[in-house]
C-alpha cells in the first residue's frame, strides 16, 4: 500500500505541488529517497527515523521507498521532513491515509521528535487555500501561514501533538495571525535633523513622490548617508497587497518576522564589497538577493563606484522591468524585484574635487577616472542627479529643529501619490495594464510606459521648445526623454497636479538630469 502526502517546492516565491508516497514492501530492509532531492532532503531519513524512536516506534524491517513526484523537479531543503514522516506513519498503518492526503504539509524535524521552524509556510499556506486543502505546519510558522486567509492550520509543537490531534485523542487550536504593528519605520532618522541641504531634501522629495532612482554626488561628511536613511521615513504605507508579496519573498528567504508579515518597506543597504548573487540572488539554492528583498522599498547602494563593474551592469535589467531572473544550469528562477534605488557616490577617489585645499594632486583627472566606473547606460537608467555640497558652518550651528520634519514631508508625499493614482485608475484599463503593478496596485510616474506618459503629460508651448532643444543640445536618449517627463510630471503632481507642465517644471527636472548629459 502506499501513503501520499502532499507537500510544496519553491522556484523563486511560486509554489509547485509536490506529491511525497511512501510504500512499505518486502524485500531487505533500507529507506532509500528518490525524486531529485538535495543533500538536505537525503538526510532527512536519518531524522524521520530519530524522531520516530523519540516516540517509541521503529521503522519495519522492510523495504520502504520514498518518491518525489514529480520527479524531475528539484527538491531542496528540509521542510521535507514532517511530510516524509506522515507518509511513513501512514503506510505503517499508525494514521489513516485517507485524511492525511487532506493536508498541505511542511516542517523539519528535530531528533526528539519536535518540529522547527522552516523558510516558505506563507506562499504554502496560500497555495493550500487556492487547492481547497489543510495545512499542517509547525508552531513557530503558525502566526504567518494565519496571514493566508481561509486554510484551516495545524501548527503542533511536536510529533506526538500531530499523532495525538489526529488520532482524535488531543486537540490542536488553529493559530491566529499577530496584531499588526504599527505601519511606520522605526529607528528612521527624521528630516528635521538634516542640517542645511535644502536642494537634495527637495530632490528627495521628488524621488519619493514618483518613485524615481536618485543619485546624489558630495564630499565625505556632507550627509548624503544620512539623506538616504531618512527615505523610509517619507514614504507612504505598504498597501495590503504589497505587505503580502513582499513577505512571501522574505518567508522564502527566511529572514520572516516571527508571527507577522513585513509591515514597512524596506529599506536594504548592502556592502560595496557585496557579490553579484548577493545583490542579484543566486547561490547553490538560489535565494532572492538585496534587490528582491527592498521590493516596494528602497535600495541604497553608498559609495557606488566601490562596488564591482559586474555588479552594478547586473542592475540594468530590474530597473526596467521590475523583477529579474535567475538563471542556472537546473533551474531558472524569477523574483519580484520592483525597488527604488538610491545611490551614493563621491566625486573622486579622494572626495574631495574643486577644493584646491583638499583635492589630490591628480585632479581633476581622478574624477574621470572614478566616475567613469558607472556606465552610461546604468546613469541614463538614474532619473535625478544631485550635488551634496558641504554643509556650512552657519547651518552647522543652526537650531536642530529648524528644517521640515518627515512627518510634514510625507503628508505631501501622501497627497501627491493619491493624485498619480486617481489619475492613473481612471484611465482605460487596456491602455494601463502595461504600467501598473496589478498585484500592488502601486501607482507612480516613474513606471509608466511612453505612450500613457504622454496621453497625461501635455506641455506649455515654451516648455516643450525648452525640451526639444535640450534634447538636440545634449542628444539625449529616448530614455532619457521619458525620463525627464516622468520626472517634470512628478513636480507638477508635488505642487498640486497641475495637467499641463510648464517652463519651470521641465527646467527644474532637466536639473536633474546634469550628470548624465554630461557623462
Amino acid at each position: 500500500m502506499v501513503a501520499r502526502i502532499n507537500t510544496v517546492a519553491f522556484q523563486g516565491i511560486d509554489v509547485r505541488p509536490v506529491d511525497v508516497q511512501v510504500q512499505i514492501s518486502n524485500g531487505l530492509p533500507a529507506f532509500n529517497i528518490v525524486g531529485l532531492p538535495d543533500k538536505a532532503v537525503a538526510e532527512s531519513k536519518e531524522r524521520v527515523r530519530a524522531a520516530l524512536h523519540a516516540l517509541g516506534l521503529s521503522l519495519p524491517p522492510k523495504r520502504l521507498t520514498v518518491n518525489m513526484a514529480p520527479a524531475d523537479l528539484s527538491k531542496e531543503g528540509s521542510h521535507f521532513d514532517l511530510p516524509i514522516a506522515l507518509g511513513v506513519l501512514g503506510a505503517m498503518g499508525v494514521l489513516p491515509k485517507e485524511e492525511l492526503e487532506e493536508y498541505v504539509v511542511l516542517g523539519e524535524l528535530s531528533l526528539d521528535a519536535g518540529i522547527r521552524a522552516v523558510s516558505g509556510v506563507l506562499p504554502a499556506a496560500m497555495h493550500a487555500a487556492e487547492a481547497k486543502h489543510h495545512l499542517i505546519c509547525p508552531k513557530d510558522c503558525g502566526a504567518e501561514a494565519a496571514w493566508a486567509g481561509d486554510v484551516d492550520i495545524l501548527a503542533p509543537g511536536d510529533l506526538l501533538q500531530l499523532i495525538n490531534h489526529i488520532k482524535g485523542s488531543q486537540v490542536l487550536s488553529a493559530p491566529k495571525a499577530a496584531l499588526a504593528n504599527d505601519n511606520k519605520p522605526v529607528n528612521v532618522p527624521d528630516l528635521s535633523h538634516v542640517k542645511g541641504q535644502e536642494t537634495a531634501k527637495r530632490a528627495l522629495e521628488i524621488a519619493a513622490v514618483g518613485g524615481h532612482n536618485m543619485l546624489m554626488v558630495g564630499p565625505p561628511g556632507s550627509g548624503k548617508s544620512m539623506l538616504a536613511s531618512c527615505v523610509p521615513g517619507i514614504l507612504p504605507p505598504l498597501m495590503p497587497r504589497e505587505a503580502l508579496e513582499l513577505s512571501m519573498i522574505h518567508s522564502v528567504a527566511g529572514i520572516l518576522p516571527e508571527g507577522g508579515l513585513v509591515r514597512t518597506r524596506p529599506f536594504r543597504s548592502p556592502h560595496h564589497s557585496a557579490s553579484l548573487p548577493a545583490l542579484i540572488g543566486g547561490g547553490q539554492k538560489v535565494k532572492p538577493g538585496e534587490i528582491s528583498l527592498a521590493h516596494h522599498g528602497v535600495l541604497f547602494l553608498d559609495e557606488l563606484p566601490e562596488f564591482s563593474r559586474a555588479t552594478l551592469e547586473s542592475l540594468r535589467q530590474p530597473l526596467e522591468t521590475g523583477d529579474v531572473m535567475v538563471a542556472r544550469v537546473n533551474a531558472h528562477v524569477r523574483y519580484p524585484a520592483r525597488f527604488q534605488l538610491i545611490a551614493a557616490m563621491n566625486p573622486c577617489r579622494c572626495g574631495h574635487l574643486g577644493d584646491p585645499d583638499l583635492a589630490c594632486s591628480r585632479a581633476p583627472r581622478c574624477a574621470v577616472d572614478y566616475q567613469s566606473k558607472i556606465s552610461g547606460p546604468l546613469m541614463d537608467r538614474i532619473d535625478i542627479h544631485v550635488d551634496v555640497l558641504p554643509v556650512s558652518i552657519s547651518d552647522l550651528q543652526s537650531e536642530s529643529g529648524s528644517g521640515e520634519s518627515s512627518a510634514k514631508v510625507a503628508a505631501r508625499v501622501e497627497k501627491a501619490r493619491d493624485l498619480q493614482k486617481q489619475r492613473y485608475k481612471a484611465m482605460n484599463k487596456e491602455n494601463d495594464s502595461h504600467n501598473r503593478d496589478e498585484s500592488s496596485g502601486n501607482f507612480v510616474n516613474a513606471r509608466l510606459n511612453g505612450t500613457v506618459l504622454e496621453s497625461v503629460t501635455r506641455m506649455e508651448a515654451d516648455a516643450r521648445e525648452m525640451l526639444m532643444r535640450s534634447v538636440e543640445q545634449y542628444k539625449l536618449s529616448a530614455r532619457g526623454y521619458y525620463r525627464v517627463l516622468r520626472v517634470a510630471r512628478t513636480i507638477a503632481d508635488l505642487g498640486g497636479g497641475q495637467e499641463v507642465l510648464g517652463k519651470a517644471h521641465i527646467a527644474e527636472a532637466l536639473s536633474y538630469r546634469r550628470m548624465a548629459l554630461n557623462s
